[in-house]
């Protein structure tokens, strides 16, 4: 007899044909709709293969659009994460603060961002750029796609650092504070440390969204990113849509499975440099971080035995 499971019931013989019966039917749709959008596409002539020889045969679709529009996306992600992140865990830090004004200032600024659409942002960014500096308009979409991006992302990165050094123990605040470490110093060496190989994930995620919207710019604000080349990749290729959108999307596909793998790279790194609970402060320093007065042995830091449990 089959042992149910703890969230639902082990599927008897009559769950078990019902359960075969609708994947052949899912099966058979999504391949019926498969066929019907192949089809269209053959009948409108998008899968000859004069449509795709310019990505394959020549160099002129990847040196004329492809690439120069890679390269201002690289460009815009890049500034925007190296800008959002560090914005984000300053006003994630800044909203666990135990004075009330920094909290609420803190709160208001990522309540604020967060809750306006990025590309509205951006839209504000170039009309502040254009109005109230000198900024060249060929710079301008550049500068409003990343000012864009930093505030709404760095709003949501603060959220999530939040909710990474909230999720911790709490008793690894007072560990640290009971061996005399100042409160910057335990954001510094014990929850931050800690705190980062849990937010990696959603970290991660949120790069991502950031080099996806750098298509929002390219929509509105005219900024030649990797999307915004299709159009003229298409004009000077025989009307090749699908086959640009094609390519646009693999590039797209390639540049966040690579950024996804090297954040899990980083993560397993940051994992197996500390197999311990807590942050590893060396035996010298213990000295300078401890209050003036007080003196803390190793014994301290290695905290209770087994036996201090019982």
């Amino acid at each position: 007899m089959t042992r149910p499971t703890v969230l639902y019931d082990a599927p008897g013989p009559r769950a078990k044909r019902h359960n075969v019966l609708l994947t052949v039917l899912f099966l058979l749709a999504l391949a019926g709709v498969l066929w019907w959008v192949f089809a269209s596409l053959a009948d409108k002539n998008q899968l000859a293969w004069d449509k795709w020889e310019p990505f394959f045969t020549t160099s002129g679709a990847w040196t004329t659009f492809l690439l120069p529009g890679l390269k201002n996306t690289v460009i815009a992600a890049a500034l925007a994460m190296v800008l959002a992140t560090p914005l984000g865990a300053l006003f994630g830090i800044a909203r666990l603060s135990d004075h009330g004004w920094v909290r609420g200032a803190a709160g208001t600024v990522v309540e604020f961002f967060r809750a306006i659409p990025v590309l509205i942002l951006m839209l504000f960014a170039n009309a502040a750029y254009a109005k109230f500096t000198d900024v060249s308009p060929d710079s301008r979409p550049l500068y409003a796609v990343v000012t864009g991006l930093v505030l709404y992302n760095g709003s949501v990165l603060a959220e999530i650092v939040r909710a990474g050094i909230l999720a911790l123990p709490r008793g690894q605040t007072d560990a640290a504070e009971a061996i005399g470490l100042r409160k910057n110093q335990v954001m510094r060496y014990v929850l931050l440390p800690q705190s980062v190989t849990a937010m990696m994930p959603a970290i991660v995620s949120q790069l991502v969204v950031i080099v996806k919207d750098t298509a929002l710019g390219g929509a509105l604000l005219g900024f030649s990113e990797l999307l915004a080349s299709v159009r003229p990749m298409s004009a000077n290729y025989g009307a090749n849509t699908i086959a640009s959108f094609t390519v646009v999307a693999v590039i797209f596909v390639v540049l966040n499975l690579a950024l996804t793998t090297f954040a899990g790279w980083l993560e397993r790194r940051l994992r197996s440099g500390k197999r311990s609970t807590g942050a590893v402060v060396a035996g010298g320093t213990v000295e300078e971080l401890s209050t003036p007065g007080e003196h803390v042995s190793r014994d301290d830091l290695d905290g209770p035995g087994p036996e201090a449990g019982r």
